[in-house]
Order: C-alpha cells, then structure tokens, then sequence
C-alpha cells in the first residue's frame, strides 16, 4: 500500500510516500481500516523535527487524524464490522499517539484498537470528521468541557487562521461570544469574518494587546471593566505578557499549545492584581469527538478546511502548515 513514512528526522523532505508498505492485518481487539480522509496538525511538524523527551519509534507512518472504513476485524472485537464508517481517536491507550509511537492515518490502510472507533452519523463526510480530532477536539475541551465561555464574553483568539484557532471562533460563536481573531493577513482575516468572527486584527502591524485595551478600555484593579474576558494563547513566545496585559480583571487566559516557545518571560503582576485565571487545557476524550460529529450532522457548524490533497502531495501541504499559510485544515485522501 502506499504511505507517508518519517524515518529520520529533520526537515520535511524526510518524509517519503513510499507504496510498497505491507497492509496490517487485523489482530485482537483491533480492525483494519480504509483510510478515506486523514488531516494535519502542527503537532505532525514537531514529530518530523524530533521533541526533545520523545523518541519516536522509526520509522513510522505520521498522522493523527483520521476517518474511513472498516475492511477487517480481528478476533475479539465486538460491535463493529466491515463496511462501518468510522472516526479514529488518535489516542491509543496503550501505546500514545497514531502517527507518533504507531503508524497513523497517512496511508491507504490502518490499524486501530476498537475502543479508538467512534461511529461516524449518516450526513458527515470522511472529510468532515477526519478535520475534526486533535483541533476542534482540543478547541471543544478547553472552551465547553472547561465551561470557560459564556454568551457575551469578549474572546481574543491568537491564532486564529490555523486549526485549533479556526476551531476556537467557531465554537466560540456558537457559544454566542464576541470574537476577536488575530491572523496574519488581510485574506486570512476576511475568511475568518465570514467564518464569523466580530473584529479583525493583523497582528502583523497591529499590537493585538494594545487594540484590545483600545477597544475595550484599560482592564481595572478595583472594578470589572475594560479588557477581554477569554484570550485563547496556544502561541506562548513573546504574545504571554501581552495576553495577560488585555484581560480584564478575573479574566481567563487558555492555552493548550505553545507554538512560537514554551518558556516565555512571565509578569506575575498582572496575575495577582487582576485574579488572572490560567487554564491549561490538554487533549480530548471521545465524549468531545462525538459531540462534535453531532454538531455536524446537525449542521450547527462546518469544519473549515483549507484544502484537500492526495497522498503524493501530503508532505507539500505540510509544509503549508508549518509556513502558515493556510485557513483551517489541510486534508489528505490516501
């Protein structure tokens, strides 16, 4: 079968679509399926380049998400059978991450532990639910699981143009907030409008902290006025600071990623004076995928996806995510 292979790494002309793959064959309490959709993340960039801490067993077949068919049960498996469409959480229980300590979902074929199968409703496209897991699953635990936003806050989304942020103005909206979301273009800005989102701010010649104190009035010690209620920083680098200059008092400040620097300079002033709540938010569980394929079947809301590629092209829409220049997702139909 063909697949998209990491076996060394570095830069993402490591990886190679190789078509001489065995296909796994279905073993206990696993099935094979037939991958029909299969998405990026830039978690997908990181494993490429090497983590520090994280030995990824080479060579390995990358991505996280995917949705497809099932085309073989093994023994001991109960509830599924052939010709099931289903979603795939990438968690493995035992093992971590598909596409990371296991082959994941670049390749024709894949196989999954049944308790990683999630039904997939009449109506939602393979496309659809492969876009779904690791962003809009982040984005949907750390905004509704954590009941970190209500109707009427101010949300500033940094971020907003990749995946998980595209993921934050749309269910943000859907939570009835305001949204501010920050990207990097005019082009990317003007689909993030019609995606919905309230304000605009190209933080590229705009100081997206000093536009929210502009907009919103200078957050205050004693009362509750000015600032933003919610920032969404999977960012870290030099936005944190800002992030917690913006909040208003008793504000909230999300992170679930940090993209640009793990270690960034802190001002623990602003904690205490303003009673800044820091919430980490790590991952998803089923209960988060399923009721997101709910909210698409009932069409209340849309993954956006960028573009859909063949496998041959996948490494190239990588590379897309890592330069950011991209809206939403990339898919790949192995």
């Amino acid at each position: 079968m063909k697949a998209l292979v990491l076996s060394e790494h570095g830069g993402l002309d490591r990886l190679q679509v190789v078509t001489d793959k065995p296909v796994p064959t279905a073993t206990a309490g696993h099935v094979v399926i037939r991958v029909r959709a299969s998405s990026f993340n830039y978690h997908d960039v990181f494993t490429v380049q090497g983590m520090p801490g994280i030995k990824v067993p080479l060579p390995v077949v990358i991505g996280l998400d995917m949705a497809g068919e099932i085309a073989e049960v093994g023994a001991e498996v109960s509830g599924w059978k052939a010709g099931d469409r289903v979603l795939v959480n990438p968690l493995n229980k035992s093992r971590g991450l598909m596409g990371e300590m296991l082959d994941g979902g670049m390749a024709e074929y894949c196989l999954v532990s049944q308790d990683q199968l999630i039904a997939l409703p009449d109506g939602v496209s393979f496309d659809a639910a492969a876009a779904l897991p690791v962003a809009y699953g982040t984005a949907h635990r750390m905004l509704i699981t954590h009941n970190t936003v209500k109707a009427g806050d101010k949300v500033l989304v940094l971020g907003a143009s990749g995946g998980v942020g595209t993921a934050c103005v749309v269910l943000a909206k859907l939570l009835g907030a305001e949204v501010i979301a920050c990207a990097g273009s005019a082009s990317k800005l003007e689909a993030l409008k019609a995606l919905g989102a309230d304000h605009l701010v190209n933080y590229r010649d705009t100081d997206f902290s000093k536009w929210a104190i502009g907009q919103y009035g200078k957050p205050q010690r004693r009362n509750n006025e000015g600032g933003v209620d919610v920032v969404v920083n999977f960012t870290g680098g030099d936005t944190w600071v800002p992030s917690l200059k913006c909040l208003k008092r008793g504000g909230t400040l999300l992170v679930c990623g940090a993209t640009a620097g793990h270690a960034p300079a802190e001002d623990l002033r602003y904690v205490w004076s303003f009673e800044l709540n820091i919430k980490g938010s790590n991952s998803f569980y089923d209960e988060n995928l399923k009721a997101l394929l709910d909210l698409v079947a009932e069409g209340r809301i849309q993954p956006l996806v960028d573009r859909s590629v063949p496998l041959e092209q996948a490494a190239e829409g990588l590379a897309l995510i890592r330069d950011r220049e991209v809206l939403g997702k990339v898919i790949v139909n192995p």
